[in-house]
């Protein structure tokens, strides 16, 4: 009995960034309502953290646009972050000077960023996460008695 949630997305194509790099500043906002999630993307000090935060409002303008047009009630203080993800786009391959006239390629890394996110209503009530069931006491066993250690024989000459 899965509650379907609508989900809103927007995305940013052919950043130049590297995906790792992109990922450290998805990684903060990952789960968090979308209001504290503009926060940290504002006062992060990374180069992508703008983009992202440009990224992360359109995905709330485009929730508040389908929700008008479909005529949902939406409430954007429930909104969060439900997924963020910066895949890889194409490589740009470059070439560097080396020395003795030799050459060294290098590869510039894109980025393509995507920002899913979902109102947080309805699936309070849901359980997440499964239980661990407990685990049964063990039987004791019983410990055997210790066997008297050897003693060496000593030669007396």
């Amino acid at each position: 009995m899965a509650v379907e949630t609508k989900e809103y997305r927007a995305e940013a194509r052919f950043q130049r960034v590297s995906p790792q790099k992109a990922r450290l500043v998805l990684d903060l906002i990952k789960g968090r309502g979308v209001q504290e999630a503009l926060e940290t993307a504002a006062f992060t000090k990374k180069r992508i953290a703008p983009v992202i935060h440009k990224l992360l409002t359109s995905a709330v303008d485009n929730a508040k646009y389908v929700a008008g047009e479909q005529g949902i009630d939406l409430d954007v203080d429930s909104l969060y972050v439900k997924s963020a993800l910066a895949n890889d786009g194409p490589r740009m391959k470059r070439i560097r000077p080396a020395p003795m006239g030799r050459a060294y390629r290098y590869q510039r890394r894109l980025a393509h960023i995507v920002v899913s996110v979902a109102e947080r209503g309805a699936s309070k009530d849901l359980v997440t996460k499964a239980e661990e069931p407990v685990a049964r006491a063990k039987p004791v066993k019983k410990a055997k008695p210790a066997a008297a250690p050897k003693k060496k024989a000593s030669k007396k000459a």
